[in-house]
């Protein structure tokens, strides 16, 4: 992560790059200040019309909390200086904290390229932007095994307060990461606290950015071919696994026509941790390298069999899951990932915000 002295640096160059380009603007002060009850820069600057003065706000963290503390520091100076214009300047502002701008009215830059910056005829938009400074948090990722354990349980019941142990014992993980994925969280404002614990806010937004950094290709996958149709297979399989004491669930598309079905796939697809060349065996299945109808998951962590249930005598995984495994699957897994989230996920979080209760 950039130090705020770095972030000042470049964003004072990025700010004069971004007004490089227009020949009828000059800026003719540009001001850095150390006291907090001011903007960090005040920047004075010419065009044909007028003298325009920017306030702007700089910020190490471009997260959407950031971004709203920097958005309402700049809205109660501009307040006194009601002809001024203001602009926050961060490493990395996403889609999100662009949105919060927006709706402020205030100007963004970022040091990655992003900015929407409107004042008098002045009006300059770039957006798309990759991230050329991502922020490594104490854990490595919001996605690492041990972090996703516990988004899954959140957006399982995402209307439930969690108290911080409560939650590291449902999701079997420590306290401190509980911690360190309640903070992420929170700097992305997708959580809320209240006396009975946190709890989120935005379920949505969290399962889409989650979705775009899975991919169900992490676990290990054997792909076979069977002669049988896939729910002969997919009964065999909790048949073998429930006899030889294995723990599996079916997911993707063996997991979607038993939830919401919809788009009617010939593939199958179980998580299998133990065993496999014992259940291959038993189920006749024949490895292939193309032409595969079967393909059984050895996961990169036990949590995908988190509250798991039955359906007519066959587990699969929670719905949440199966919607992960889905969206990244090539083919029609996207078309029958959104039904599944339009019938299932969705209602289900409707009910529950009802109720403050609920189960898939």
């Amino acid at each position: 992560m950039l130090k705020e002295k770095d972030v000042f640096e470049k964003g004072i160059q990025a700010l004069k790059e971004c007004f490089l380009p227009i020949s009828s603007l000059e800026i003719v002060t540009l001001e850095r200040n150390i006291r907090d009850t001011e903007p960090d820069l005040l920047v004075k600057v010419r065009t044909k019309s007028a003298d325009q003065l920017i306030l702007s706000e700089v910020k190490s963290q471009g997260t959407p909390k950031s971004t709203r503390n920097a958005v309402n520091a700049l809205k109660n100076y501009l307040k006194n200086n009601p002809s001024s214009y203001g602009i926050v300047i961060a490493p990395y502002i996403s889609p999100n904290s662009a949105e919060i701008c927006k709706e402020a009215g205030i100007g963004y830059l970022d040091l990655s390229g992003n900015c929407r910056i409107a004042f008098q005829e002045v009006f300059i938009n770039r957006e798309n932007c990759p991230n050329k400074y991502p922020y490594k948090a104490s854990i490595s990722s919001l996605y690492s095994p041990k972090s996703e354990r516990i988004l899954r349980v959140l957006l399982t019941y995402p209307y439930r307060p969690w108290k911080t142990l409560e939650l590291a014992e449902e999701a079997q993980v420590s306290p401190g990461m509980i911690t360190h994925v309640r903070k992420k969280l929170d700097e992305e404002e997708w959580i809320e606290s209240t006396r009975e614990g946190f709890q989120l806010t935005e379920p949505s937004k969290l399962l889409q950015d989650w979705s775009e950094n899975y991919s169900f290709r992490k676990n290990t996958m054997l792909d076979f071919h069977s002669i049988k149709p896939p729910s002969e297979v997919e009964t065999e399989i909790a048949e073998v696994c429930d006899s030889m004491r294995i723990r599996y669930a079916l997911t993707g598309f063996s997991a979607s026509n038993r939830l919401a079905p919809m788009v009617r796939s010939r593939r199958v697809m179980a998580y299998v941790d133990q065993d496999v060349d014992r259940l291959v065996e038993k189920l006749s299945l024949k490895p292939v390298d193309s032409g595969a109808n079967v393909s059984l998951l050895n996961p990169y962590d036990e949590g995908v069999f988190w509250n798991a249930k039955e359906i007519n005598g066959i587990l699969i995984t929670t719905p949440v899951q199966v919607y992960l495994d889905l969206v990244s699957y090539r083919g029609r897994g996207q078309e029958a990932a959104d039904f599944l989230y339009q019938e299932i996920i969705q209602k289900s979080w409707q009910q529950q915000k009802s109720s403050t209760t609920g189960s898939w």
